[in-house]
């Protein structure tokens, strides 16, 4: 089985919940996805860092660091940092806050981010775009160049074509219908 498609399994068994739910969004939907089920597990993250490195590298974006909002950004970010250790540039994880700290240096932006980074924007479920979009707008306000941004999941609600309508590349590793495909098999 290749890792795209043990990453689509791991997501339709340990992520996916059917039901009737409210999205972060507001929207309804008849199934939801956590990420963080599959991508805060060992297997997820041992699947994801290399598997997301590679389609990094064959993008073509040149990129310095990756990050995204916390917390569904987060452990894609390291994994991909992680499995970069060996390659050349090796990529720097960061983390936007939700909102800048009130206290101490009053960051947005946690971790080894550089003004002049160029950045993929990493996101763990895209729906509206609105996560992927605020995290944009932190790393341009703090003098980086975002390149693009790198999705776990795009739920194929319209989110990716807004970050693309914004001017910024989006490239998905998995999207809702090829989770669905695995959940009726």
């Amino acid at each position: 089985m290749t890792e795209h498609r043990t990453l689509i399994t791991l997501l339709a068994e340990r992520s996916t919940k059917r039901g009737k739910f409210t999205l972060a969004s507001g929207k309804e939907s008849n199934y939801y996805i956590d990420a963080r089920l599959t991508t805060m597990s060992p297997e997820g993250l041992s699947i994801i860092g290399p598997l997301a490195l590679s389609t990094l590298h064959n993008s073509g974006w040149a990129v310095d660091s990756i990050g995204g909002l916390t917390i569904g950004a987060d452990p894609i970010s390291y994994a991909i940092s992680y499995a970069s250790a060996g390659s050349v540039p090796s990529l720097r994880a960061f983390t936007v806050r939700k909102e800048a700290k009130t206290h101490g240096t009053g960051k947005i932006i946690e971790g080894p981010f550089e003004r002049g980074d160029r950045v993929a924007v990493i996101e763990d479920v895209i729906t509206t775009g609105g996560s992927a979009l605020r995290a944009i707008e932190a790393v341009r306000a703090e003098g980086g160049i975002v390149v693009g941004v790198l999705a776990l999941v795009d739920r194929e609600e319209g989110g990716k074509q807004v970050i693309e309508a914004a001017g910024v590349p989006v490239i998905c590793l998995v999207s809702t219908s090829e989770i669905a495909k695995a959940l009726e098999s």
